[in-house]
């Protein structure tokens, strides 16, 4: 073996000594380098394909020429400030404290403000999801429940025992609507209530990260999500340095089964279903995309945020609910919104693990702070805790047979308003809408333009891309009012198929030229621009 080694040694040496010993040490780097940027290009590609590879690359290249990059500047100025251009809410603000206190006259500001609000009753797609005004019937209820503990703080359990005890029921009873109760669950349902959907969804992301870092040592996570998905999964991707693979719906707008498969690959944490999707309010195959994470070993979260609070009702009422919960082989983890059709105040979200051996990552403990040792449960620290109040309490006043009434009022309308919508020859539904989310199209008008519109009178619709559309989000506002948007919408449109053309301080052209803008990247900084002035 050493005569081996030794003859290997001068053969190599042999053909080593014709070159330059810098040669020999920048070689290696060189091929490391162009192994790098290899690397990268293909990477590139996976990520945007083709198209966008190339795209940027051109954009990239015009952006080099002398005088273009000002001129971008210039027009993008000009869209932040047409898309400022209605909004004068800032004139006047107070900028310090008054130098004398208002004391109980500060009520009659308020009232002053709120009064300059827009007429939100009955005309806003979601939004507000409790029927009725602020001052009375299930609204005052949970008001009131509100201002009992408005002072009220869960981080301190030891002094506000009741709000941990109504923060437990709430999750409990939630869990129970999610397939706990179910022996496909496991009976190990757990969760936490968040301020909203969007921490809940972060929350089920940050956990997974870790979870499964513990679980497998993945080190750089990806998570594979339908287009459709919630933007809060972009943004748990930012926050927790997470790769994100968006997949393409199918042609029924659900998420494409096949197509989340070809993504999957050793670094992959979690797969993302919705029930239903928030732009078309179609259900995901859960089933299928369950047996998918299941046999891949990865986990599988499903966004409840809009449907938690109806499908279980829609189900026992008789609609053809396909399964989206607990009782589903290889969901993790669940996000629901008691905040939208649970008829609490808002803030009110929970968050629901398969079993208590994955929530654990959830927490944040702290050993080597001066101020002692610190745990907590969820992104924030001190929470709330008269929303948490005001969530049980709607729980508890409506029970099971006010979700169930509430769930067949908003399920009849958004059949009325759909049948409505396909009786205009102009418009398109997208898709087969399985609750109480509405999409629609048209081949024949600009839908932009009919939602500028809808806007002239008074409605506030959710305007959506790939396709263009708008969608209403239909709540207990909606039913004494469904017939007024209906004919408000046909009116619209034959207003727009005889005289096309922009609203003047309308939306429209602005969402028209953004869908079409090949540089998403421009789109992007647009958007920082105008969050940026206008908070």
């Amino acid at each position: 073996m050493e005569a081996y080694i030794a003859r290997y040694r001068s053969t190599a040496n042999a053909l080593l000594s014709k070159y330059e010993p810098i040669a020999l040490v920048l070689g290696p780097l060189l091929a490391l380098f162009v192994a790098r940027v290899f690397h990268s290009i293909i990477c590139a590609f996976q990520e945007k394909g083709i198209k966008g590879v190339v795209l940027g690359f051109g954009i990239g290249a015009v952006k080099l020429i002398p005088g273009v990059n000002s001129y971008i500047e210039s027009e993008k100025k000009k869209v932040v400030e047409k898309l400022l251009s209605g909004d004068k809410s800032k004139d006047g603000w107070r900028t310090e404290l008054p130098n004398v206190g208002l004391g109980r006259a500060v009520i009659e500001n308020l009232d002053d403000a709120k009064s300059k609000d827009v007429a939100w009753q009955g005309k806003c797609s979601g939004t507000v999801y409790i029927s009725g005004r602020e001052s009375e019937g299930h609204f005052s209820l949970t008001n009131e429940a509100y201002s009992m503990f408005s002072h009220t703080n869960p981080l301190h359990k030891d002094v506000f025992k009741s709000v941990a005890q109504f923060e437990s029921e709430v999750v409990a009873m939630t869990a129970a609507l999610l397939g706990s109760k179910e022996q496909s669950s496991g009976g190990q349902i757990c969760g936490n209530m968040t301020s909203g959907g969007t921490e809940s969804i972060l929350l089920a992301v940050k956990t997974t990260r870790d979870y499964m870092k513990a679980k497998k040592g993945i080190k750089k996570p990806e998570m594979i999500i339908p287009e459709s998905a919630h933007s809060a999964y972009d943004k748990a991707a930012q926050y927790f340095n997470i790769k994100i693979c968006r997949v393409p719906v199918n042609k029924e707008f659900a998420a494409d089964v096949k197509g989340i498969r070809r993504c999957i690959n050793k670094n992959t944490i979690l797969i993302v279903g919705s029930a239903p999707g928030f732009p078309h309010g179609i259900i995901d195959p859960i089933e299928e995309l369950g047996e998918l994470a299941s046999s891949y070993g990865v986990c599988f979260h499903v966004d409840l945020c809009l449907g938690g609070f109806v499908l279980p009702f829609a189900r026992k009422l008789g609609y053809p609910i396909p399964p989206f919960d607990f009782s589903v082989k290889g969901v993790t983890s669940i996000s629901t919104d008691v905040h939208k059709y649970g008829l609490a105040p808002k803030g009110t979200s929970v968050v629901l693990y398969r079993n208590r051996e994955i929530r654990k990552h959830q927490f944040v403990a702290v050993t080597e702070w001066s101020g002692g040792l610190y745990i907590s449960p969820t992104i924030a620290g001190s929470r709330p805790g008269g929303l948490i109040a005001g969530a049980w309490a709607a729980m508890m006043s409506l029970g099971l047979n006010g979700y169930m009434e509430s769930t067949r009022e908003i399920m009849e309308v958004s059949k009325k308003i759909q049948k409505g919508i396909e009786e205009i020859p102009e418009l398109f539904i997208i898709g087969k809408p399985h609750m109480t989310v509405v999409a629609f199209g048209s081949n024949d008008v600009d839908i932009f333009e009919v939602n500028d519109q809808m806007s002239v009178k008074g409605w506030h619709l959710n305007a959506l891309q790939r396709p263009n559309s708008l969608h209403i989000c239909v709540t207990l506002q909606h039913v004494p009012v469904y017939e007024d948007f209906l004919r408000d919408l046909r009116e619209s449109v034959k207003i727009v198929k005889l005289n096309p053309g922009p609203v003047s301080g309308g939306s429209a052209p602005v969402y028209g030229a953004a869908g079409k803008m090949p540089d998403r990247g421009l789109v992007k900084e647009l958007l920082v621009e105008f969050m940026d002035s206008s908070c």
